[in-house]
């Protein structure tokens, strides 16, 4: 295993395990694999796992294999606050404690605001004393360093980058997601900062890897190197110094072995040009069932009416890519779980946007589809949820 680094210059495995994957029988996680799996990695050299409040039985799961094992100051541990639960300065610490049970430890090494979406999101977290109780809690050991896990544009991204003096990030980022959601820019952008950068979701939740296209499997089938269509992903991941650690949702000693075996072969900065060509080609396969030709470039942006346009586009291209159940979650994610919704509805028709467009897209025209698509009765039913209890 090869680490990158944090802060402190604390050694970080390279390849992260995300521990929301579990193999779960009748509802309830295999402890016993889980555990097999959890041991293998840490043998292969892997020292970050993260898991989140909302991750059914996750932190249990973990909390009870590392005090079984003996290992917890072997490890990071990484977990993440549900800010969009959270109602009170009391919820906050009621949540925390919870969490720290599930664990079975008094402290955690890396800790989230779990899907922080823009600035208006954290100043109505510091108006419940959130800066304050950070403070506490590091002083007090409980959190070793803070950090933020987003989705959304690179705009609001770099602004939570520069809203506090954070010590990490979390973003989702592969070679599909260069040009949107934070993007090779905010990559680029939270290093320059000094923010070790932590991804998820660098297969794009198995899109790159079992639902890439006819035409992109035959590709990487044919390629000389023999590299798997996931070993493509990483090394793309791992070429970028930016790149702290990859997260990856591993349930089986084959996967673990395979992923740590790449992690220890890949090199940073070692990608040829044929190599970098051969990514660009897949990545032009997967986009040829794509409807709107958004290079996520952003220059129709900001819109008057708060309408995330590329962030849209990009969902909607998911929908003939991927799949429409994966794209209008990650919609929904990105537009109406904040506090000032980005939703396509809310274009007024205005055309602004179309007078800087460099690829000529009828941004009006096809927002009005990508709203038909995406914002379906679930969606809907969503929104006003989340407006009645104000969970943003």
């Amino acid at each position: 295993m090869q680490y990158r680094y944090d802060k402190e210059k604390n050694p970080v495995s390279m390849l992260a395990f995300g521990c929301m994957r579990f193999t779960k029988e009748n509802g309830k996680i295999n402890l016993e694999k889980a555990e097999a799996e959890i041991l293998e990695a840490m043998k292969l050299g892997v020292n970050y796992f993260d898991t989140a409040y909302i991750y059914s039985g996750s932190e249990e799961a973990m909390g009870k294999i590392f005090e079984k094992n003996h290992c917890r100051e072997q490890i990071y541990i990484a977990d993440k606050l549900p800010h969009y639960l959270i109602k009170s300065a009391a919820g906050l610490e009621k949540t925390f404690q919870e969490q720290l049970r599930r664990l079975r430890t008094n402290y955690i090494d890396f800790y989230l605001m779990h899907m922080l979406t823009n600035l208006e999101t954290w100043e109505k977290l510091k108006d419940l004393g959130i800066e304050e109780w950070i403070a506490k809690k590091k002083a007090s050991g409980e959190i070793h360093r803070i950090g933020f896990s987003y989705h959304g544009n690179t705009k609001d991204f770099c602004e939570l980058v520069d809203a506090y003096d954070w010590d990490f990030c979390m973003i989702q980022y592969n070679y599909l997601d260069e040009n949107s959601q934070a993007g090779r820019r905010g990559l680029q952008y939270a290093a320059s900062k000094g923010l070790p950068v932590m991804i998820m979701e660098p297969l794009r939740g198995g899109k790159l890897v079992n639902l890439l296209p006819e035409e992109a499997k035959q590709k990487v089938t044919a390629h000389p190197s023999g590299r798997s269509a996931a070993e493509w992903a990483f090394r793309w991941l791992w070429n970028q110094p930016e790149v702290t650690t990859v997260l990856s949702g591993m349930n089986s000693i084959e996967m673990i072995r395979e992923n740590c075996r790449i992690a220890s072969e890949t090199r940073e900065g070692a990608f040829t040009e044929e190599e970098t060509a051969f990514v660009n080609e897949l990545k032009d396969a997967i986009n040829h069932s794509m409807k709107v030709g958004c290079t996520g470039c952003g220059y129709c942006m900001p819109c008057p009416k708060n309408v995330d346009i590329p962030g849209t586009f990009s969902f909607y291209n998911l929908i003939y890519s991927e799949n429409k159940k994966t794209a209008r979650k990650g919609y929904m994610q990105c537009t109406i779980f904040r506090q000032t919704p980005t939703s396509a509805s809310q274009c007024v028709g205005c055309g602004k946007c179309e007078q800087h467009c460099p690829q000529g897209i009828p941004i009006r025209e096809e927002l009005k589809h990508a709203s038909k698509e995406l914002e379906n009765v679930t969606y809907k039913l969503a929104g006003k949820a989340i407006r009645l209890f104000k969970l943003w």
